[in-house]
């Protein structure tokens, strides 16, 4: 029987907006995690079916199918193909659903998923060139509510009851956790180093906080209402950055030496009201564990996009789920949300901390524009 299983699993560091990686194109910050990838594994870029590649504003500087400018950036053969897919903020985990599935049907041996988002050089929302995307029929059935994701974060803490201390709290936990993995090394094997047009490395997240206290969080600015709880700072950052993971059948480790790390073992979509439209993972999740036959407590890690603290704070209030498996390392809030490239970066950050913990199952999921959500979980080889 065919499987999917990842033999490697790496990212970029992540940049702030305007910060380190700005100057780079994304088409060249894409190339460059292509070629690290193939230099850790001795892979012979020849034998890559396709490169799936998740890009959310695909305006600018990643449009014209980013994912096959990046395969040509990288020097890889001409052969190799590249496809640019949109799922929102869970582009690049829905690159990992679709290879998984080419590879277990047998489409694929060889599959590069992944994805990049330059939030600094193509802003958030260019691709709609200032127009309507939702089109009349949307809105008719929806009372003429364009949604926001950040009205939506607020809907949730209502639904939930979830104060601003709470969000607050949550976000300087996931500094704090990031800080600590930063400090300890933790990311060191997962990232690969950026060189900059003059030469310089960047190696190491730019977006994570230290010192933060509840009273200076406090300080800030509510963002979408004034008796809300939804901030810059318990919201993800916006930010610069790329990952990628190297997948085959187990077969085809095997004929090329390679050993897998994990396995994908199921995958799963689900969707929910696109208004509120950020409480999809907590179905997601739901439907994923019917659909693998395991139960929440046979999952030793979580990782859930911290999109807005309320987000993980409902799915946690919901699923029931040990705050001590979500987010080890932190998450979102503290490293950074580069919208095409975040499913993959979670994944890359999720498949480390199973490798070095022995954890067996980790799941993974996060809230998508339109109300959308993907839940995969992985188990340990």
């Amino acid at each position: 029987m065919r499987d999917a299983v990842i033999v490697e699993a790496v990212r970029t560091p992540l940049g702030r907006r305007n910060g380190v990686l700005s100057t780079i194109h994304p088409a060249d910050l894409s190339a460059q995690i292509l070629v690290g990838l193939a230099d850790r594994t001795g892979l012979d870029p020849a034998v890559v079916d396709d490169v799936i590649w998740g890009c959310v504003s695909q305006a600018g500087e990643q449009t014209g199918d980013i994912g096959r400018t990046a395969v040509l950036a990288a020097g890889w053969p001409h052969t190799v193909t590249g496809v640019t897919i949109d799922r929102q903020c869970g582009s690049s985990q829905q690159a990992v659903h679709f290879a998984a599935a080419g590879l277990i049907a047998g489409q694929y041996d060889v599959v590069v998923a992944g994805g990049v988002e330059s939030m600094s050089r193509v802003p958030m929302g260019s691709s709609s060139g200032g127009m309507n995307p939702l089109g009349d029929w949307f809105l008719a059935r929806y009372h003429g509510v364009a949604p926001s994701q950040g009205v939506g974060a607020e809907m949730i803490a209502e639904q939930w009851g979830l104060s601003r201390r709470q969000c607050d709290d949550f976000a300087l936990a996931s500094h704090a956790k990031a800080a600590h993995a930063q400090d300890d090394g933790y990311f060191d094997d997962q990232i690969l180093p950026i060189v900059l047009a003059n030469g310089t490395k960047i190696a190491r997240d730019e977006g994570i906080r230290r010192g933060g206290t509840p009273e200076t969080l406090a300080g800030i600015k509510t963002a979408f209402s004034d008796t809300g709880v939804v901030t810059a700072g318990n919201s993800s950052q916006i930010s610069d950055g790329s990952a990628a993971l190297l997948m085959m059948t187990s077969e085809k480790a095997t004929q090329l030496g390679l050993t897998p790390i994990v396995r994908v073992h199921t995958a799963v979509l689900a969707g929910a009201d696109p208004v509120i439209m950020l409480t999809a993972p907590i179905p997601a999740t739901e439907k994923a564990l019917w659909r693998s036959g395991l139960r929440l407590s046979d999952i030793g890690v979580f990782e859930v996009n911290e999109a807005f603290a309320t987000v993980p704070l409902a799915w946690l209030a919901e699923t029931g789920a040990d705050p001590k498996r979500l987010n080890p390392h932190g998450g979102a809030i503290a490293l950074g949300h580069p919208l095409g490239g975040s499913g993959a970066r979670l994944m890359t950050t999720m498949i480390h901390h199973m490798r070095s913990a022995g954890t067996r199952y980790g799941l993974q999921t996060m809230c998508e524009g339109g109300g959308q959500a993907n839940a995969t979980i992985l188990e340990l080889l």
